[in-house]
């Protein structure tokens, strides 16, 4: 759709913008390392380069690549040695783990194979999943003591995210795999600014009217260069390169920053971290809205495409863009690179927040800016706001008989959570990967109040029963109804599901369901809060940590040692290991029993469970309450 052309006129921008592509010392390095790569060779625009020897090609999708088979050799090594030093401090009653991973050493597919997802929704979602994340990285201080869960993360073969999620992974992995702690620093530099909406654009220390025009020229310039290369454009664009200035640390939000460029980094390359996917859905043809039978897209470092039946294949990330046709590049066709820009992959799987640019009006930028963007709105059909458009169509004549998307040349994509499953379990519970284990932190705003009620896990199970069509042999455990989450407490704690692998349809995962939940702080707020200073930001990563690690495990002394039971569990059975003691107990009072209460409970407003629990601790009075007093001031801040 040519729309971006009305942005250069209004600005007096040249026809075609050709942002830079290369480096410079703050694309090089991140926190003085090496960092992901800046490789587009043009900035936003995808441009024509010469292809490789072998031509790429779509692969079918009944098995995994070669590349992550290969990468799955080394990183499942560096696993061994993370999860012997993660056990060093999470104990499993009086059991040795480490003897029993080192007896098992000889073959990885004994070991515990772990995944982690991180929901959407927004800001929330990506503050509450950095507090589990931080809780799971070993780099963070004090987490690797006990009753707390640091090295996990070390730990996990993959992470998946979604919508705010996949922000999340975005700046980790695009900023080399940094730590929360450095994303949240408050220092000048530091990339989780989010005092500013989006919509105002970075404070550079200038006068904020001008920072947002400057913001609102660099967006068009990007976004009207890919246009004019021939590429149609639409809303997630502009959003996904919004985005890149909240979430990369680097000049001009990172406009050369490839998500196929995190497979070329040596550390990722060695086997050094978690393989990170990116979710997304699909709107079938003809269809304005999403349903339980839409494709579900992931983005890897190598790939995207999906497993689902309705195209089952795979294209290479670093040629989307290139013109495929029933699987191949003709002769007569380039192969194009930049397509793949790392805010464009996140922006893609979050474009229901699309609709943040239709609220322009309602901000205080300069009236030009405003008209610019009314124009563009009045050029785009409503039903295409929350699109993100993959032209031409990688997928196109591939898989004729059966792909409703083959006869499409664009492809729409759309947020990940638009089919309910808000948490990306989907690229884990794919029986290729072989995941025992998913750690799933769900911030979805299920609720009145925002809180998750297990909506998406139902969301899942229903569609993994639809074995024949959609579901395409996946399985994953049975859940109740969302009514039972929160009459049964499901919602207020950690929950295990699928505990008995011999009760289940098909091979899955055993998941560690962990739900938003206001421990010190209310850290439901909304999907839609466009912004957030760094004490509510703070206090929501902390509230976050808390509700992974169930507050240092104060709440539960033997809460790290029921996580370590999940993630034994399925290692256990596949060796003929009698589980020990301790996790007969952890399994008896965290494994969903079967047992439904369906009844329509009150709205779900918890208060905070750190008060509570002080307050029934046995406690001198006067103590207790100082305490709590100095809680409920701390989420007053």
């Amino acid at each position: 759709m040519k729309t971006f052309a009305l942005i250069s006129i209004a600005l007096g921008l040249p026809g075609a913008i050709a942002a830079p592509g290369g480096l410079n010392s703050d694309d090089i390095t991140f926190a003085g390392v090496q960092r992901a790569l800046p490789n587009a060779p043009d900035g936003y625009k995808p441009t024509s380069v010469s292809c490789p020897a072998s031509r790429p090609t779509v692969r079918s999708a009944a098995k995994l690549s070669p590349n992550e088979t290969s990468w799955l050799e080394g990183r499942r090594n560096k696993t061994l040695s993370a999860m012997k030093d993660f056990f060093g401090h999470v104990t499993v009653g009086d059991y040795d783990v480490a003897a029993y991973l080192d007896k098992h050493s000889g073959n990885s597919s004994n070991l515990p194979n772990i995944g982690i997802a991180v929901s959407g929704g927004g800001w929330r979602a990506l503050m509450n999943g950095a507090g589990a994340v931080k809780a799971f990285d070993s780099r963070t201080s004090n987490s690797s003591t006990t009753g707390h869960l640091g090295g996990l993360l070390q730990s996990a073969t993959y992470i998946a995210g979604l919508s705010g999620g996949s922000w999340l992974l975005g700046s980790i992995y695009i900023n080399n795999f940094t730590t929360i702690d450095k994303l949240q620093t408050h220092s000048d530099g530091a990339v989780w600014q989010f005092g500013n909406s989006i919509l105002e654009g970075p404070d550079t220390g200038g006068i904020q009217l001008l920072d947002s025009a400057s913001y609102y020229k660099d967006l068009a310039e990007a976004v009207n260069a890919k246009e004019e290369a021939g590429f149609d454009t639409s809303l997630t664009d502009i959003w996904g390169r919004a985005l890149s200035y909240q979430m990369f640390n680097s000049t001009g939000g990172g406009i050369s920053y490839t998500w196929s460029s995190i497979a070329d980094t040596p550390d990722f390359q060695d086997g050094n971290y978690p393989m990170p996917f990116v979710v997304a859905d699909g709107r079938n043809p003809g269809e304005l809205v999403v349903g339980s039978n839409s494709t579900v897209y992931e983005f890897n470092p190598w790939e995207f495409g999906t497993f689902d039946p309705t195209i089952y294949g795979f294209v290479p990330l670093e040629y989307l863009g290139s013109k495929f046709e029933g699987g191949l590049l003709p002769s007569n066709e380039s192969c194009i690179r930049g397509f793949d820009s790392a805010g464009f992959v996140i922006g893609t799987s979050s474009t229901l927040f699309n609709q943040f640019l239709l609220q322009i009006n309602t901000t205080s930028l300069p009236t030009f800016v405003k008209s610019v963007f009314n124009k563009i709105l009045t050029g785009l059909d409503n039903s295409q706001n929350d699109i993100a458009s993959y032209d031409p169509n990688p997928f196109y004549k591939y898989n004729e008989d059966s792909s409703p998307y083959a006869a499409q040349t664009l492809l729409d994509v759309v947020d990940g959570g638009e089919d309910g499953q808000n948490v990306p379990l989907h690229p884990l519970i794919q029986p290729e990967r072989h995941v025992d284990v998913v750690f799933a932190v769900d911030s979805s705003a299920d609720t009145d109040y925002y809180w998750p009620n297990g909506t998406s896990l139902v969301a899942t199970y229903e569609r993994s029963l639809n074995s024949s069509g959609i579901g395409n042999g996946t399985a994953f455990p049975a859940v109740p109804d969302q009514n039972t989450f929160i009459n049964l407490g499901l919602s207020t704690r950690p929950s295990f599901f699928g505990c008995d692998s011999s009760n289940q349809t098909g091979p899955t995962p055993l998941i560690v369901y962990i739900p938003n939940a206001p421990y010190s702080y209310h850290s439901n707020i909304s999907t839609f809060q466009l912004s957030t200073d760094d004490t509510e930001r703070d206090n929501i990563i902390l509230n976050g940590y808390e509700v992974a690690t169930m507050a240092n495990s104060t709440l539960d002394g033997n809460w790290t040692a029921c996580v370590g039971c999940a993630i034994l569990s399925r290692s256990f059975e596949r060796t003929n290991t009698t589980l020990p003691d301790i996790c007969t107990q952890c399994f008896d009072r965290y494994c969903w029993n079967g047992t439904v209460n369906s009844t329509t409970p009150n709205n779900y407003d918890p208060t905070y469970y750190l008060a509570d629990s002080i307050a029934s601790v046995n406690l001198p009075t006067i103590l207790s309450t100082v305490i709590a007093t100095s809680l409920a001031t701390l989420v007053l801040i």
